[in-house]
């Protein structure tokens, strides 16, 4: 069974501690939510775990089965066994999507001669238009059929872990069930252990958490099991935020310009 392993993390942006010391383990076919207020750090411990540029590590430790994260750049992380499913995801003009996904798993030293045929039935099972499949990456798709596009790259790599960064946000109801619908299987298909972040509820009512965890202020301050996330929905973050103020967070000066800078 493998192992994705969070210790103490801490990281800094712009001169600012973000993660005061986060500890979390998520092994194998396992779900684990991590919610929490505008400001907590959600999305810093999305793009610290994947390496993006601009984020400075001050302590602690990552690994997959033993391999330390931190000390890979990013394409060596994905070669681990990481995937990062962006809350934004970024078009890549003049790459097709299956040319990706060919040097993708050919860098992982697998049978890349599959691609095609897996490319068109996951996004059959996903809902993804196939008309869409031949244009570069991305580009002039909506927000809904990027996360379906994102969701099926994943499907396609099997990786061991991956990261969910408001998988959920942007997405009609259908496009949200399918796409939390695969997650939740591949937990099961391949063994896939999964890193949701999220602000609602409604993204677990089909990707079935085994643990819940609370970030507020850069540490996960409590942990249950799915039922604390419908807790979360009524009572809201209050107990963890009495010292925070919209004042006092800060924004990710490397997040997507058009993103809530406070998310």
């Amino acid at each position: 069974m493998g192992e994705l392993r969070i210790q103490g993390l801490m990281a800094e942006v712009a001169g600012r501690q973000i993660l005061n010391g986060v500890d979390l383990v998520v092994k194998s076919g396992e779900v684990h939510a991590v919610m929490g207020p505008n400001g907590a750090g959600k999305s810093t411990l999305s793009h610290v775990l994947m390496g993006k540029p601009g984020y400075t590590v001050t302590g602690g430790s990552v690994t997959i089965d033993g391999v330390d994260l931190l000390s890979l750049p990013t394409y060596e992380r994905a070669k681990a066994g990481l995937f990062l499913a962006m809350q934004y995801p970024v078009e890549v003009p003049g790459v097709s999507l299956e040319e990706l996904l060919t040097e993708a798993l050919s860098a992982q030293g697998r049978d890349a001669s599959v691609v095609h045929a897996t490319v068109a039935g996951e996004a059959e099972r996903i809902g993804l238009a196939t008309r869409l499949l031949d244009r570069p990456v991305n580009v002039d798709l909506s927000g809904g059929e990027k996360k379906r596009n994102e969701t099926m790259q994943l499907a396609v790599l099997r990786p061991k872990f991956a990261i969910l960064d408001e998988l959920d946000s942007g997405l009609d109801v259908d496009a949200l069930r399918a796409c939390s619908r695969r997650v939740e299987a591949a937990t099961t298909e391949f063994d896939l252990g999964v890193l949701a972040i999220t602000h609602y509820s409604r993204l677990l009512e089909e990707l079935k958490p085994d643990v819940v965890h609370v970030l507020a202020q850069g540490r996960i301050v409590a942990a249950g099991g799915p039922e604390l996330a419908d807790e979360l929905e009524r009572t809201g973050y209050a107990e963890w935020v009495e010292e925070e103020t919209p004042a006092t967070a800060v924004a990710d000066p490397f997040a997507d310009p058009f993103a809530d800078p406070f998310a």
